[in-house]
This record gives C-alpha cells, sequence and structure tokens, in this order.
C-alpha cells in the first residue's frame, strides 16, 4: 500500500462486476500447487513476483484469467539429483565471463541438462490434475494456457531481473506443460541471468523458480485504466486508453489509441476521444500474432462500449481501494468469454507516473502506456524472455 497517497473513504460498497474468471476453481491445492483464487500472502516465497501479483489481484476480487502456480517446491525437488547437480556446477565453473560466446555455448547446455531431466512422479501428477481442473473449469477440453516464469528475484530490492526468463503461449495439454515448465526452469540459466547474477554478486542457488499456468486472453480489445485523471491528478475521474487486439499497434505508432475519462461516482463517460485505428494485433491459434487491416465499419468506431468502460472504472476504483493508492491497470476483454463478463485484468500497479508530468491531452501517443500491456500480452509469443 501506498502510504503517502490519500485515499478516498468510498461512501457505498463498489457494485458487483460478473466475472466468469472470478468463480473459483474446484480443485485442491498441494505442497506443487497454489491457485491464484485461493492465494494468501505466507505463498508468496513459494510462487515469487507474477505469481503473487495475480494471486493479490483475485484477493481483491478483481477478474483476473483463472489458474495456478507450480511453486518453488517443484523446482526445488530437481536438485536432489545429485548427477544433475554436479553436471551444472561444472559447467558454471567452466565459465569465462568475458567469453560472450563461451557464456552462451555454456547456458545451453545447462538448460538441456535440466529439461532433459524427469520432472517427479508427485509434481507430474499434480501438474495433470491441477490443468484438468482449469479445463472443468473453463469448460473446454484443452484450454490454451500461458506457461510463465515467476522467479523468487523479483523481490530482491537491488536488482532488475527482467527479461532474463522465459513465458510460453498457447500450451495445451498436461504433458505440453511439463515441458515448458521444464523450460522456465531452465531458464533461470540463460547466459544474460547468468552474466547478471555474477555482475550483482548473487549466487545461482539464491533464486528459484515458480510457474504460473494460466487460461490464455485473447482480447477483443485491450489497453491500460488510470484511476486518475493524468493531466491534472483529478481522482474523481478514471481515464482509459484502448485499441482493437493486442496494444503493439499503439506502442509501435501505428494507431492513436480511444480515450475515455469516466466519472468514478456517476459512472457517465465525460470525455470521448475516437481515433481511426485501421491495423491491429491479433493471436492465431498457432500462438502467433498477425498483423490485420481493420474493417471499414470498426476503424473509426469505439473499440469498447460504454458498459465496458462502466466495467472497467468499477474494477479500477476496486483496485484502488485494495491498494490504497491511484493505480496503473491493464486489461482486456476476452473474446471467448461471455458478454458482461469478459472485461479481465492483467495487471494492477501504483500510478506513479503520469499525474507528475506537464499537462498535455491523455490521448498524446507517447507509446509508454501500452508497453507494459503489450509485454504482458504480445512479447513472449515467439518464445521470447518475459519480463519478470
Amino acid at each position: 500500500m501506498c502510504e503517502a497517497c490519500p485515499v478516498i473513504d468510498w461512501a457505498n460498497e463498489l457494485p458487483t462486476v460478473r466475472s466468469f474468471t472470478a468463480r473459483k476453481v474446484d480443485a485442491s491445492m498441494t505442497d506443487h500447487i497454489v491457485w491464484f483464487d485461493r492465494y494468501e500472502p505466507k505463498h508468496k516465497p513459494f510462487v515469487g513476483g507474477k505469481n503473487s501479483s495475480l494471486g493479490e489481484m483475485m484477493r481483491a476480487e478483481l477478474p483476473v484469467p483463472p489458474g495456478f502456480a507450480i511453486t518453488t517446491n517443484a523446482y526445488g525437488l530437481i536438485w536432489s539429483d545429485k548427477a544433475l547437480v554436479d553436471d551444472i556446477n561444472g559447467l558454471l565453473r567452466s565459465i569465462d565471463h568475458d567469453d560472450l560466446a563461451g557464456n552462451r555455448e555454456i547456458s545451453n547446455k545447462i538448460r538441456n541438462r535440466i529439461e532433459q531431466s524427469p520432472v517427479p512422479d508427485g509434481v507430474v501428477a499434480d501438474i495433470a490434475e491441477a490443468y484438468a481442473a482449469l479445463c472443468r473449469h473453463c469448460e473446454v477440453d484443452d484450454v490454451p494456457v500461458a506457461v510463465r516464469s515467476s522467479a523468487t528475484a523479483e523481490d530482491l530490492p537491488d536488482a532488475s531481473f527482467a527479461g532474463q526468463q522465459d513465458t510460453y503461449l498457447w500450451i495445451r495439454g498436461a504433458g505440453n506443460i511439463v515441458e515448458h515448465v521444464k523450460r522456465c526452469w531452465s531458464s533461470l540459466f540463460t547466459d544474460r541471468a547468468i552474466a547478471y547474477r555474477h555482475s550483482m554478486g548473487y549466487l545461482h542457488e539464491a533464486i528459484a523458480m515458480s510457474v504460473g499456468v494460466q487460461k490464455m486472453v485473447d482480447p477483443i480489445a485491450s489497453g491500460v485504466a488510470f484511476t486518475l485523471n493524468p493531466t491534472n491528478g483529478d481522482r474523481s475521474q478514471v481515464a482509459v486508453d484502448a485499441s482493437w487486439g493486442l496494444g503493439e499497434a499503439v506502442v509501435s505508432g501505428e494507431v492513436t489509441p480511444d480515450n475515455f475519462l469516466i466519472d468514478k461516482v456517476l459512472r457517465e463517460v465525460i470525455h470521448r476521444e475516437i481515433s481511426d485505428k485501421h491495423v491491429e494485433y491479433r493471436l492465431t491459434e498457432r500462438g502467433v500474432v498477425e498483423k490485420m487491416a481493420v474493417e471499414t465499419d470498426r476503424r473509426k468506431s469505439p473499440c469498447v462500449s460504454d458498459e465496458e468502460l462502466v466495467a472497467i472504472t468499477i474494477l479500477a476504483r476496486r483496485a484502488e481501494k485494495h491498494y490504497g493508492c491511484p493505480q496503473d491497470i491493464e486489461w482486456a476483454i476476452d473474446r471467448h468469454l461471455p458478454v458482461g463478463e469478459n472485461v479481465v485484468m492483467l495487471q494492477s500497479r501504483p500510478e506513479t507516473v503520469w499525474s507528475r508530468k506537464p499537462k498535455k491531452p491523455i490521448g498524446a501517443t507517447t507509446g509508454d502506456p501500452m508497453h507494459s500491456i503489450v509485454s504482458t500480452l504480445l512479447s513472449p509469443m515467439h518464445n521470447k524472455s518475459d519480463g519478470e
């Protein structure tokens, strides 16, 4: 909570926003599995920064896409294999940190060694059971999921481990999930991660890996919301930027997002600026992103309805009340959820930048507001490293 920020004491309880994603998943917690919808602060050391953030958002009753964390307990079990430990320690000792090419080669050997090692049977069984429960919950036989790294390194105050671990999207089937969990585990030993830990003086064994498994989001539209007007700091308003599909077209400067201001109390749209959104980026069933032309009748149409803007505003207020300070929120409208239940939240963090900037139109295309949501939804599409 941001103690320096004044907190609005809302007179009335926030209205309920229906959400398919907010229903509890009918499944058990184990030493290896923590469900986001039953996360508690005591779980944080075992699920890493990214997963704990998703769990905390669910504690705030925000509609986060359902999923579960595979705990660091599961990761720790692979190191009971003495041969694996000896092999990796030998490879690490052989690194010449001035030899970048050699560092990359050794990194690949370490990652291959981890990925070829068997996952303990108990972990495999727990992952299979959890995935089956998620499929039942989503009413899809083989629901596509994101398999995302969530390292405990995110909790270190004096270091930034961004972009060092992996995320894989559009994964189906328990067996495929297990294989991609191993890839996330091995991504603690990318050449970049090894070099960074060496330069910062961190022991390799001091950092553990949790992995998040979460229902894929395929957005009709996505964007950001601020629980204040970023041009003047007015906390009676919510500012929303939105574009069709993923936010990449905004970040790249190809389109200007639609921009809205909504009155928090009256829940009325008090300002709207609709842009010509001629392209959008869409996720295909192959798990890749395609740039597509927007049909003529959608180009200058709002990409979110007033009802969706009110839902975003209600959820933004809920996040602000939970965290106790203005929030910078990432959201999406999932095309696979029922209308009225399809607004999902991807991230919520304290707003620290926009209220301090010089006054300017909130629709101005700096690219910054949409950059994080693109990192969340787009950057890993080609199995690139995901920001931790």
